[in-house]
């Protein structure tokens, strides 16, 4: 399979890649709406003509009126203003007319554009099934379409009316002195400058800013959604560090973007703020030059009336909103790309947060074999002071080398076992000993040592499937690496993955391939103790037994069996039962324990499960 083709800006920074890779498409959406941009155009020039009108009749009024003792002819010219200001409704009217000519169609051509990208994934990435898989489609098709319209509408009246107003104002201080243009226009000019040189690297910022926000609050719900996994290989603070990372890198981002939008303040003022300044301070200067006392009147009205509320406004607007649109739209394209090759971890950083082991390092030892593998001594539990406990007083002893399965209903207390005994969950009263040690008191290395569990939610990491196999023994040798592939029936999948040495994607497996790969990582881990909490619901039957006759025959590199050890499976199909050599029946109030024969004799509940696992077709895709 091709590599997908870099992307010619993939070495820009993010602003500026951003703007090439929308610019086009933004050219060619405008080029098919000259006439409506042409008419837009029309009804903002007339809008303009109100902005000439105000400042020069005011400067007509005092010069040629009340200031030359012209009280009628001073009227006059301020009812000419008021009736370019009545007049200025109907240009605004086409204004809001042809904006909505730009605005729906943008939106129109978005939805289908989310659309398209989730069909086109949905067909492309089948495996993709879990819930998160649509949440960015109906982002972009609800919140980030109308993001784009109201941010593009903001930005076409704001830049729209900054330049028309600007056109007035110009023009109006040329027709009433030259001098003025030399006051006003160099710091409007090196302002607006400032600005626009600060708007790429602002949206940079901005966009590096959101991916480190979006970094911690994925990086935070994997962490949280892999508490217990965690902390059964001990890794807590490989994770507290990444987080911290992550956390760190957010706040930089943060910190970058509060610098550029101080820098931006900056811009406003020069351009906003010091023009009239430098106008009152000339004053005497402009007077010695003939400039009159209207002209200076009509100048300041362009200022504060015109120029320089267009001016806040577009800079507030490109800032915030046009900072904002160039991120958006660009999360359109990026969706509408290839999906980007499985990225390595970083040595340095270790592997990603979605990787949480089942368990800890592969450094396993041989206890005598003259005491059990797993004793639990009257062990009660509950998930609260006022709730009924899920465990009450039990009693069970695994021997070496037994293969033990755990059957009941759904919620009766399966998963908590698994969990006591792998000494994630800490009981209420009653021991847990594991090879003749408890496990309360104990390290998290020492117990990662003894036992490996395996969820029902499987994980795995982007990086090399070598790495995801040897991740809990990585000094396994590449005989045992094989013949654990082979063993465990994975090899069609290696294979079509690429080879041990092939860089996975997570997101392109199926639940019941990651179940099969965490199976062969937790087949090489060296840990006497298996536990398999449901760890193979995502496997046909065939593949199950054969999964379960390999953890029951599984040898170490120093040659012992799993005598030295135990198979304990959270079962879910008869088939587990009938394989074990032994079965605990959790019925909620008196389990039962017993090989199968035995059970169909003494427990009622068992029989029932038995009854109705015998009618059950197997689940759909098995």
């Amino acid at each position: 399979m091709n590599a997908p083709a870099k992307s010619p800006t993939a070495g820009a920074p993010p602003g500026r890649g951003a703007l090439r890779r929308n610019l086009p498409p933004a050219r060619r959406f405008l080029a098919g709406r000259k006439r409506v941009l042409v008419r837009l155009g029309g009804w903002s020039l007339l809008e303009s003509a109100q902005t000439f009108l105000g400042g020069y009749c005011l400067a007509q009024a005092l010069d040629r009126g009340f200031l030359a003792g012209q009280t009628g002819t001073g009227l006059l010219w301020l009812a000419v203003a008021a009736a370019s200001i009545l007049g200025a409704g109907p240009p605004m009217r086409g204004v809001f007319t042809q904006l909505a000519e730009l605005t729906e169609p943008l939106r129109d051509a978005l939805v289908r554009r989310a659309v398209r990208q989730a069909l086109r994934r949905a067909v492309t990435d089948p495996a993709r099934t879990d819930d998160r898989a649509d949440t960015g489609a109906v982002s972009r098709l609800t919140q980030q379409t109308e993001i784009v319209r109201d941010s593009f509408a903001g930005l076409v009246l704001t830049v729209r009316a900054f330049v028309f107003n600007a056109v007035g104002a110009l023009i109006g201080l040329l027709a009433l002195a030259p001098e003025l243009l030399l006051v006003v226009l160099p710091p409007l000019v090196l302002g607006i400058a400032l600005f626009l040189a600060t708007l790429l690297p602002m949206a940079s910022a901005q966009r590096s800013f959101l991916d480190a926000d979006e970094a911690v609050a994925e990086g935070v719900g994997a962490v949280s959604g892999g508490h217990r996994d965690l902390v059964a290989c001990g890794a807590q603070a490989d994770a507290a560090e990444r987080t911290g990372r992550l956390i760190d890198v957010a706040e930089r981002t943060s910190r970058v973007l509060a610098r550029w939008a101080a820098l931006r303040t900056v811009a406003l003022g020069v351009a906003g703020q010091l023009p009239v300044l430098l106008l009152l301070v000339s004053t005497p200067w402009l007077l010695r030059q003939g400039v009159t006392t209207g002209a200076l009147a009509g100048a300041l009205t362009y200022l504060l009336q015109a120029l320089l509320p267009a001016l806040h406004s577009m800079m507030t607007a490109l800032g915030a909103a046009g900072t904002r649109l160039l991120v958006v739209v660009d999360r359109f394209q990026d969706a509408t790309a290839a999906p980007a090759p499985p990225k390595v971890p970083d040595p340095d950083l270790g592997p990603d947060l979605d990787m949480v082991a089942e368990a800890g390092p592969p450094r396993g030892r041989r206890p005598s074999r003259t005491v059990p593998a797993v004793e639990v001594r009257a062990v009660t539990h509950a998930y609260g002071p006022d709730s009924p406990p899920v465990l009450e007083h039990l009693h069970l002893t695994v021997r070496r080398g037994e293969h033990i399965a755990v059957v009941g209903p759904s919620g009766i207390g399966k998963s908590t076992l698994a969990g006591v005994v792998s000494g994630l969950v800490a009981p209420d009263h009653g021991t847990v000993l594991l090879g003749g040690e408890p496990v309360t008191g104990t390290t998290t290395q020492d117990l990662a040592d003894r036992r490996v569990l395996i969820p029902q939610q499987a994980y795995v990491f982007t990086g090399s499937v070598r790495d995801n196999l040897l991740h809990l023994r990585p000094d396994a040798t590449s005989g045992e690496l094989s013949h654990a592939i082979r063993v465990l029936g994975a090899e069609p999948l290696v294979h079509r993955l690429g080879g041990p040495d092939a860089v996975l994607d997570p997101r392109g497996l199926s639940h019941g391939e990651r179940q099969l790969l965490a199976l062969c990582r937790a087949y090489l881990s060296s840990a006497p103790l298996v536990l398999l909490d449901e760890a193979t619901c995502h496997l046909d039957p065939a593949a199950e037994a054969r999964a379960e006759r390999a953890f029951a025959e599984r040898a170490f590199t120093d040659g012992a069996r799993a005598r030295d050890g135990a198979l304990i499976v959270v079962a879910h199909r008869l088939s587990s039962a009938r394989r074990a050599d032994r079965v605990l029946v959790l019925d909620g109030t008196t389990p039962r324990f017993g090989t199968h024969e035995e059970l169909l004799t003494s427990s009622a509940l068992y029989r029932d499960l038995f009854g109705h696992w015998q009618h059950t077709p197997p689940p759909a895709g098995s």
